[in-house]
């Protein structure tokens, strides 16, 4: 389908792994013959991207200071994604959570947006990313400026796709369009590979962490300000139970600070170490407004309970009292309120995911996501 189709992927920057990486890597399999453009690919940090046909813009012949340091770079990127030459191309599937989907395309080209979120630096969390009051003053010109811009980048794809309800709601307020909501793909066929070669390596990855005992509760999560991960770590600190965190980001150190010695901290794993891990954990922890919350999906696929905060994509992926429980309010008190809910009925929620996860998870099955992403892009074309 659309083999005659010359076709572009436009993303903010390849330099991790994550939710919006699984995404991709779907993209790449429907159309793989489409390039990727992108600001910069950080091939260390992204060995996954390595089979994509990759263009990048002059971000990445920046110095290192510069480049690696996003806010530093900042001013760069709205020129750098308006000057990327897409004039070869018939079809522009921008992926964007910044400054992609401000692409210009010719006349006669499909651009298809799919809005990760508004910045959130920008619309959403501003005093978590610049949290000097000092710095956001004399900032406050530029930031000005780049929501004006932003607002009329909001206005270049043909067509917008919000990955949750909760980024259409954000769409329409500061952009001002409607949007279809499509929910990223989650690859039951992928994750069923994974857990049936759980079933064979099981003992050795008991060995490999064998320190940590079946009586934890998981975080997996970039740590970055917005995913408020120190309501978790404050709430543990005066818990005797044991807390995962996996993951990484620029709020690691002073979390591994903060934390007790019943908090232990791992960078990364493999899908079958992460797998295990929610095999046996008494329940998966999400503190942030989350766009969509794959990771959500994970975990109730393998019969894992979710205790997340109620507001963004969580409230849309978890049911309940079925496959997890919710706390009203970012606030350690309010987390752990429900914690003590969870307590009482921990049981008989692990049974409840356990029986109904897999089932909720294939809401989002990637063939449902594969059809309709066809379906929109014949609609367009064939206007």
């Amino acid at each position: 389908m659309f083999k005659a189709s010359k076709i572009a992927i436009v993303y903010d920057w390849i330099d991790k792994w994550g939710g919006v990486e699984r995404l991709l890597l779907n993209l790449h399999q429907l159309f793989p013959q489409a390039d990727f453009l992108t600001s910069y690919y950080n091939d260390v940090s992204a060995p996954w991207a390595k089979q994509l046909h990759i263009k990048t813009s002059f971000i990445q012949n920046l110095p290192p200071i510069i480049k690696n340091r996003r806010l530093m770079s900042f001013p760069f990127y709205p020129f750098a994604f308006e000057q990327l030459d897409l004039s070869d191309y018939d079809i522009v599937i921008s992926v964007s959570s910044s400054f992609a989907k401000s692409v210009i395309t010719k006349p006669g080209t499909l651009h298809l947006g799919f809005l990760l979120t508004p910045m959130r630096f920008l619309w959403l969390f501003q005093e978590d990313y610049i949290r000097s009051r000092k710095t956001r003053l004399i900032l406050q010109p530029y930031l000005s400026y780049l929501k004006q811009w932003d607002y009329v980048a909001g206005q270049r794809p043909d067509r917008i796709i919000s990955i949750s309800e909760t980024i259409a709601d954000r769409c329409k307020k500061i952009y001002n369009r409607s949007s279809e909501v499509l929910y990223p793909p989650f690859d039951t066929g992928y994750w069923q590979k994974i857990k049936h070669q759980l079933s064979k390596t099981e003992n050795n990855f008991k060995d490999k962490f064998r320190m940590i005992n079946n009586n934890y509760y998981l975080v997996v999560s970039r740590l970055e300000p917005y995913k408020k991960t120190e309501i978790i770590i404050e709430a543990f600190n005066n818990l005797k139970e044991n807390l995962l965190v996996i993951g990484t980001g620029s709020e690691e150190n002073k979390l591994k600070k903060m934390a007790k010695s019943n908090i232990l901290f791992i960078n990364s794993l493999s899908d079958q170490e992460l797998a295990y891990f929610y095999t046996h954990a008494r329940a998966l922890i999400m503190s942030q407004e989350e766009d969509f919350g794959y990771v959500s999906l994970e975990a109730q696929y393998f019969g894992c309970p979710v205790i997340a905060y109620k507001k963004g994509g969580a409230a849309e992926t978890v049911v309940n009292g079925k496959t997890g429980l919710f706390f009203d309010k970012q606030h350690r008190s309010s987390f752990m309120d429900t914690l003590e809910r969870f307590h009482i009925i921990s049981y008989n929620l692990k049974e409840e995911c356990q029986k109904y996860g897999q089932d909720n998870v294939n809401r989002f099955e990637k063939r449902k996501f594969n059809q309709r992403l066809y379906a929109i892009i014949r609609e367009e074309v064939n206007r």
